[in-house]
């Protein structure tokens, strides 16, 4: 790496134009300058240390040789639709490595547990690349895209605007709230920018809700543009001045990453507040939400650069040992998988835990794990990933909870048994299922 960093330089300071694979022209003097120059700034030293580590092994992948003695390219490298897709979706700092699956065990204190009724969902599956989403509203800009480093579609934005759920939302004093993000770089140049999320009471149902401390109060998180996580409540009316919080979330380890995936939940009980990000519950305000101050009512993003999906919201916490032992079948939502795939994601583990805790103080009661999907894809394939899904939940139930193997048996249904119309996403999510029977 020191060689091809000093034959860069070398190559430089004589002002030679290099054209790599023929294709790019890049100005490698102008281009060290610049580089030396930010290296000076001792404050972004180490962000671009690790900019220049990452364009360094890019130049020396790209003229990787095959077995011929000629330049052989590496696929991230590409120019294919799905290349040219990650560009599209603010893929501005080079193509990171794509992330591995975390495991389960990793989320062994992570106790959220979604509700059951979804009332809002949105993957943006049916909307097209390119375009604004149907189920939402902005003052400013934002697109559907698509992106080779995760599934399914995303919205994008980069703007110091806002984006916001256009229907106002029914919420009731319990619910959960999830979505999936992906800081991008753009609002402020290639690194990090940031993004903020309010959970706020619109003034009505068509209002703007301009200003800082808009519409009247909520819960406001935020990442600033160094990563950092932090959040404050505000409020209309005197008497909720005394019960606004602020408060940062320290740690190197907390912090988000530009082009990383990160999974948000939110659990609302009552006046508290609990936010997870990925495995780690990093607030827990029992009085965020004081009584008469502020009814949500409407979830909005703002002020930064960001790709969001896999937005659930959902209320009624599931009553899982009664309706498994007494009733017999329990039908449960937060158990999730990659689209396509049969992996269990980690975030499933408050759910996995509850129902393990229920089947372990109950040894003699046997079940059946079933699995169903939407009717996205060909029959056949529907079936097999459903029976895989079902597989693969008795697999952690076993290995990762203690559950007797003996005692569970699968199946898959594919897409033949819906529990509601595959017309929107809302419902296609709730026909994406895993249910328990009691034999």
């Amino acid at each position: 790496m020191k060689q091809i960093c000093r034959l860069l330089i070398a190559v430089a300071m004589t002002g030679i134009i290099v054209n790599v694979n023929g294709q790019i022209k890049v100005d490698l003097k102008k281009k060290v300058e610049t580089q030396v120059n930010r290296r000076a700034n001792q404050a972004a030293d180490k962000a671009i240390n690790k900019g220049l580590d990452a364009a360094e092994q890019g130049i020396k992948d790209a003229v990787t040789k095959d077995d011929k003695g000629e330049a052989k390219p590496e696929a991230a490298q590409g120019t294919g639709p799905e290349n040219k897709q990650a560009a599209a979706a603010g893929n501005t700092s080079g193509t990171p490595a794509a992330q591995e699956q975390t495991q389960l065990q990793a989320y062994s204190k992570y106790d959220f547990i979604p509700g059951e009724k979804v009332i809002f969902y949105d993957d943006f599956s049916q909307d097209n690349v390119g375009d604004f989403p149907a189920l939402w509203n902005t003052n400013g800009s934002a697109e559907v895209v698509t992106t080779n480093l995760f599934p399914g579609k995303w919205m994008r934005f980069v703007m110091n605007q806002c984006v916001w759920t256009d229907e106002l939302l029914a919420l009731p004093e319990n619910y959960t709230i999830e979505f999936d993000v992906i800081p991008i770089g753009g609002l402020e140049g290639e690194g990090m920018s940031g993004w903020h999320m309010r959970l706020m009471q619109a003034k009505n149902a068509k209002a703007w809700d301009g200003g800082s401390a808009p519409g009247q109060g909520g819960f406001h998180f935020q990442v600033e543009y160094f990563g950092r996580p932090g959040y404050n409540t505000w409020f209309q009316g005197e008497q909720c001045s005394p019960a606004k919080l602020s408060g940062f979330v320290e740690g190197d380890q907390l912090k988000q990453k530009i082009n990383q995936k990160y999974h948000i939940a939110i659990w609302v009980q009552k006046s508290r507040i609990r936010l997870y990000q990925d495995q780690n519950k990093i607030v827990d305000l029992p009085k965020a939400f004081p009584t008469g101050c502020v009814k949500p009512d409407r979830l909005r993003f703002e002020s930064g650069a960001l790709m969001l999906s896999n937005l659930r919201i959902a209320v009624g916490a599931p009553d899982m040992r009664n309706k498994l032992i007494t009733e017999g079948k329990l039908v449960t939502y937060g158990i999730y998988f990659d689209v396509n795939k049969d992996v269990v994601k980690p975030e499933s583990y408050g759910t996995l835990k509850e129902i393990s805790n229920i089947l372990n103080e109950v040894p003699d009661v046997k079940v059946k794990i079933v699995g169903h999907t939407d009717n996205d894809g060909a029959d056949p394939a529907n079936l097999d990933l459903s029976k895989r899904r079902a597989a693969s939940v008795k697999t952690e139930l076993v290995k990762s909870f203690g559950v007797n193997g003996d005692r569970l048996e699968t199946d898959g249904m594919g897409e033949s048994q819906p529990v509601a119309p595959n017309d929107t996403p809302a419902n296609k999510a709730l026909n994406r299922r895993v249910e328990f029977i009691k034999m």
